[in-house]
């Protein structure tokens, strides 16, 4: 019997202290941000879109997990000016790309973590566009109170076919690429 108290106390120390070591770092979302470039065959458009909230969770210098929600609200063209520029922000907030007054937000979140050394983490995420969730990977790099990566995904993956060639096999030139390409920046 004492020996099954000393186990029970030594496990609970044990979890506890696994517990109080994790540190869950929220992300500054003013300073943080995601870039994206979307490329067709007569050219590419590039923007932003803004974090609403976010974090990624340490234990000691390793990333653990993250969580990450993006207002889709936000996404607007950078390479355009005037009308233009609200043709194309108002096109890729319709339904046929992001259908952004549905789906006001975006959200990522870490499945699995592999330490690459030197602040590298290989990391698969599940990534929930318009509804629809689908695997992701990418490689993490963390240096002090920031975080960076940039990955590819496929908006096909998440019901977004507009002018993919993919699904529209004689669309010729006005064909739009189904990868669109992310650079995230995270602060915290």
């Amino acid at each position: 019997m004492k020996n099954l108290k000393t186990i029970a106390i030594a496990l609970f120390v044990a979890l506890g202290t696994t517990v109080a070591t994790a540190q869950t770092k929220k992300i500054d979302a003013s300073k943080s941000g995601i870039n994206w470039v979307g490329k067709k065959v007569t050219g590419e458009h590039s923007g932003t879109v803004n974090f609403k909230d976010g974090a990624l969770v340490f234990k000691g210098k390793k990333v653990t997990g993250g969580n990450f929600t993006v207002d889709m609200t936000s996404l607007t063209a950078t390479d355009l000016t005037g009308e233009w520029k609200q043709k194309l922000d108002g096109h890729l907030k319709a339904d046929d790309f992001f259908g952004t007054e549905k789906f006001k937000t975006a959200t990522l979140k870490f499945t699995k973590i592999a330490d690459k050394g030197n602040g590298v983490f290989g990391v698969t995420a599940d990534l929930t566009i318009k509804g629809i969730t689908n695997p992701v990977s990418f490689d993490l790099t963390v240096k002090g109170n920031t975080a960076t990566t940039a990955f590819k995904v496929d908006r096909t993956k998440y019901g977004i076919k507009y002018n993919s060639k993919s699904f529209f096999e004689s669309i010729g030139d006005k064909a739009i690429y189904d990868d669109f390409e992310l650079t995230v920046n995270l602060q915290f």
